[in-house]
């Protein structure tokens, strides 16, 4: 993956890492110190094994119910903002899983992010999802 002088792109490379399970990928997008708010429990990851520790717990929880093959999709950002070397993102998603056998498609969901300048390239500091509607 090629870094990125913008901070949107990071946010779609993390997504596209995300989509085809490359931890390294998602690893390679996020700050240092960084922080994961989400609606599985237990809801926060900090520090430098936050994306590590919450894709762990993922794949754990979607084991235990059945669910996997799951894929994000971003909107048009509500808000891309950016301050000197930090940047805020607020941005529509959806995703789309599987749940023993059958698909479901989230929509409606927010995708929050804080992003700060690491040596020169945009990096995750912090992200939260919004779950959106199961249908």
């Amino acid at each position: 993956m090629t870094p990125s002088r913008d901070p949107l792109a990071t946010v779609q490379r993390y997504v596209d890492a995300f989509n085809v399970g490359d931890l390294a990928g998602m690893v390679a997008c996020f700050a240092i110190e960084g922080s994961i708010l989400d609606g599985m429990a237990p809801h926060l990851w900090l520090g430098g094994s936050a994306p590590s520790d919450w894709y762990r717990d993922v794949l754990e929880e979607g084991e235990h119910l059945g669910a996997g093959g799951y894929f994000a999709t971003l909107g048009e950002p509500a808000h891309n903002v950016v301050t000197g070397d930090a940047a805020y993102l607020v941005v529509p998603a959806a995703m789309t899983f599987d749940l023993r056998g059958q698909r479901i498609t989230q929509t409606g969901a927010t995708f929050t992010f804080a992003l700060k300048q690491e040596g020169g390239e945009w990096r995750i500091a912090a992200w939260a999802w919004a779950k959106g509607k199961a249908g």
